[in-house]
């Protein structure tokens, strides 16, 4: 029964997409067909195929010993913070992340990345139908991240139209960075980490073309350059910069997190006195709290993922909060306890959180793109920040619905 719902959610969520598109008469569903088709030949492969899961456990122990060349740097730094039997999450999920930038950035530095990015991208377009670029961009959020991938393509963007750019604002809000897999990986399954990033991309191309379909001319569909006149930087230079950025990134997502944490407790702890009041004047036991509120409204969604009522209550609650928030919130409150769930709640909410779909990441795509293209551009996708939230929403529920049908 739980998989006939997984199934009718998936059907909703694509019927929800529909609902708000912007020209739903030219839908292109043939290509879309072909995404879906491959999403799911993708979930099966890596979920439940023995050769897939195979190369996604591989996968994920490179990730860790990675992770442990990483810790080796932090531990001659900071001995005592590597020592010890737990350690906190900004040092054993953040720090990692000195390394691993800079290792991104010196195989883009050597033009072996960009040619990954372009040989996948290129391949994708093929198979999907979908526009060269769109096709390469998805690839390149999926190794560099959204915000330096729009940085990156600063040349096509300004070509483009502003609906084309609306499309790549949408499948901003559900990529991750590379670099930050190795963060994930120290808190939640890393084989369903890596499961959920391909699976993103494909579902962004999926929801972005129903929300803002496009017809695009065969010449429009062309690839520019990366950074193709930029002066190249003497290496250790260039090493110096990647560094310091990955600092700079690391401080900034222990701020935020700090930040959310703390907002989201004094919001909690508002509502439960306020709840907790009222309780007593109506002589009623108990009250509720911040995760409560967020949980309505994300709870049908989680019961269409094919979840038990209790456990779609608890998994909406999370769902809700890593929008509001950001997925390091979450995963740092059920990463001693995520791999005790059953099979298909574990794949379902570890899968959710593997995408930056919140609140603040609508605010690093639009400050970004104010940088790029020209004002009317950027006002022109500001309109529709709404739609990028819910593209943002619709493909974590894709890919968790999609690895949840393998996950039982």
């Amino acid at each position: 029964m739980f998989l006939l719902i997984n199934i009718i959610g998936l059907l909703v969520f694509l019927g929800v997409a529909v609902i708000f598109s912007r020209d739903r008469k030219n839908i292109q569903w043939g290509s879309i067909g072909v995404l879906i088709v491959l999403n799911l030949i993708l979930a099966w492969f890596f979920v439940y195929f023995p050769a897939g899961t195979f190369v996604v456990e591989k996968g994920a122990a490179a990730i860790s010993w990675l992770i442990d060349a990483a810790f080796s740097g932090i531990g001659f730094a900071f001995n005592s913070f590597t020592e010890t039997e737990q350690m906190d999450m900004a040092v054993a999920a953040l720090m990692p992340i000195l390394l691993v930038v800079p290792l991104f950035d010196i195989l883009m530095y050597l033009g072996i990345l960009p040619w990954i990015i372009r040989g996948i991208g290129w391949v994708l377009a093929k198979i999907t139908r979908q526009p060269k670029f769109e096709s390469f961009f998805g690839i390149e959020m999926m190794f560099l991240g959204n915000t330096e991938a729009l940085a990156v393509s600063s040349e096509q963007l300004k070509r483009m139209n502003d609906a084309r750019v609306l499309t790549i604002a949408m499948m901003s809000m559900s990529s991750v960075s590379g670099a930050i897999v190795g963060a994930y990986v120290t808190m939640i399954p890393g084989e369903l980490v890596l499961t959920a990033i391909p699976l993103n991309i494909v579902n962004a191309m999926i929801v972005s073309s129903i929300l803002n379909p496009i017809k695009l001319d065969p010449e429009e569909d062309v690839v520019y350059d990366l950074r193709s006149n930029e002066a190249r930087q003497p290496f250790f230079s260039f090493l110096g910069d990647s560094v310091l950025n990955a600092g700079k990134l690391v401080l900034i997502i222990i701020a935020f997190v700090i930040s959310f944490v703390a907002l989201a407790e004094l919001a909690d702890r508002l509502i439960h006195l306020i709840t907790g009041g009222f309780a007593s004047l109506m002589h009623i036991k108990g009250s509720f709290g911040l995760d409560q509120i967020l949980g309505v409204f994300m709870y049908p969604f989680a019961l269409l993922l094919g979840l038990p009522f209790d456990e779609a209550w608890l998994v909406a609650q999370q769902m809700a909060k890593k929008i509001v928030t950001n997925e390091f919130v979450v995963m740092g409150e059920i990463a001693g306890e995520v791999n005790d769930y059953d099979p298909h709640r574990r794949a379902i909410i570890s899968t959710f959180l593997i995408s930056f779909a919140n609140f603040s990441t609508i605010g690093m795509i639009i400050g970004t793109l104010k940088g790029i293209v020209k004002e009317s551009t950027s006002d022109f996708v500001s309109k529709y920040v709404p739609m990028m939230l819910l593209a943002g929403i619709l493909v974590s529920l894709l890919t968790a619905g999609f690895v949840g049908l393998f996950a039982w």
